[in-house]
């Protein structure tokens, strides 16, 4: 769970929100810069791996509501995305943006740069799950200005 505080955390700080702050805390959806709605960060497991010391898995569930718009970061880690619901559209710095939809997947590596995360629909929600092969102990992710 504290993955996933650190995350809503590195939101607030990014948006400059109080209200972030209460989505951090509360797990509610709220709305960032220029109103766009923030996603909901949930940690679904996080498991250290004894044959990679001082590595671990985490996953976890992005509900983008409509609008959603993630802030540009980095994970520092591998991370593979899986769409479960709706759809989405990803970028990393240097490769062109792609639309994603249930059971499609997406690839960041530890040193891409996340330049696009979104929902592709103002109307309808999306879901998706996150794996990511990281340090142990790490932050989710950094932000990136």
């Amino acid at each position: 769970m504290k993955h996933v505080k650190t995350l809503a955390l590195l939101v607030l700080l990014i948006s400059g929100n109080a209200a972030a702050h209460d989505a951090a805390t509360h797990g509610d959806a709220t709305h960032g810069d220029a109103g766009a709605p923030l996603a909901k960060v949930s940690e679904n497991m996080t498991k250290a791996l004894p044959d990679f010391p001082g590595k671990e898995i985490l996953t976890i569930t992005v509900d983008y509501p409509p609008g959603a718009v993630d802030p540009v970061h980095r994970h520092d880690a591998h991370a593979i995305v899986y769409v479960l619901e709706g759809s989405i559209i990803m970028g990393v710095k240097g490769q062109k943006e792609q639309v994603l939809k249930p059971g499609d997947t997406f690839y960041e590596g530890p040193n891409d740069i996340h330049t696009v995360g979104r929902n592709a629909s103002k109307t309808k929600p999306a879901k998706f799950v996150v794996f990511l092969l990281k340090n142990q102990n790490a932050p989710v992710l950094t932000p990136v200005n």
